[in-house]
């Protein structure tokens, strides 16, 4: 957590940003990225990486040999890196992301709610790689019990999160802003078919591949999404400001969206808290 009342510009070390999926979070990253030399962490590309890791590995079998049905949990991770090195002609030099792929692998091919245990041990082992320090944090932490053990992850490693966005955005702005939302599958360059509209309505202008709609681009599952932050996120939004985190507030629509005006609009809130 911070280490003073004030932030020092050159000091800063990371930085998280929260708000509702779709409230534009990912122009005011890259106003941070750019303005304090950070790179940005995003949860998504944590579980990719370590999901990635298990399937180029090439396990063919079951993942619920790995499931210990009485404990409701995970068998022994020795256990599962004996089981894993049977599958293998040479052992894999790192086991650990090995069993952390398999276990995320194993709640999201099963449709289910990644546990926090297995999160903030994806969440650790992935920033350690930076030496925990140098990111803009986005999607993490998602609930009280992450925002808990990244605060004793903070005290226990000697980082800081130096400071908090917050991009507010209205629920009506969010649900039209992704019911027109189209990505590129290819380049993954993001579309909107009124505000940057892509090739002729349906083509990249990066590389030319037929944009799609995301699957979870629909209204039922953005109001479930909204509803999700609601509950889940803002209260821990709450516990880490109530830790003393610094939480800086900005608007996740501007009436003229220029590169310029969302720098201004981020910057003019952080540089109140910023000790120049």
């Amino acid at each position: 957590m911070p280490n003073g009342d004030d932030v020092k510009r050159e000091k800063v070390e990371n930085i998280l940003v929260m708000g509702r999926r779709g409230a534009g979070k990912q122009p005011r990253i890259d106003v941070l990225m750019r303005e304090f030399g950070l790179e940005q962490l995003s949860t998504g590309d944590i579980f990719r990486h370590y999901m990635r890791s298990f399937n180029d590995f090439g396990y063919a079998g079951d993942l619920g040999k790995f499931w210990d049905e009485k404990a409701s949990w995970f068998i022994k991770d020795e256990r599962t890196e004996e089981m894993l090195a049977e599958n293998a002609p040479v052992r894999p030099q790192n086991m650990k992301e090995l069993v952390l792929g398999m276990k995320a692998k194993f709640f999201v091919d099963n449709g289910k709610y990644v546990p926090d245990e297995i999160t903030n041990a994806l969440f650790e082992d992935f920033f350690s790689g930076s030496g925990f320090r140098g990111k803009v944090l986005d999607g993490y932490p998602r609930t009280v019990g992450q925002a808990k053990f990244m605060t004793e992850l903070s005290a226990d490693k000697g980082f800081s999160i130096d400071f908090a966005i917050l991009v507010d955005n209205s629920e009506e702005a969010i649900i039209d802003r992704l019911l027109g939302r189209r990505i590129c599958p290819e380049c993954k360059k993001v579309f909107h078919m009124k505000f940057k509209p892509p090739r002729e309505g349906l083509y990249c202008t990066k590389c030319g591949t037929g944009v799609i709609i995301r699957s979870d681009d629909t209204e039922d599952r953005i109001r479930s999404r909204l509803a999700e932050f609601t509950e889940k996120t803002m209260p821990a939004i709450r516990y880490l400001e109530g830790r003393g985190l610094p939480i800086v507030i900005v608007p996740g629509h501007l009436e003229v969206f220029t590169p310029e005006n969302v720098r201004l609009s981020v910057m003019s809130e952080v540089e109140k808290i910023l000790d120049r």
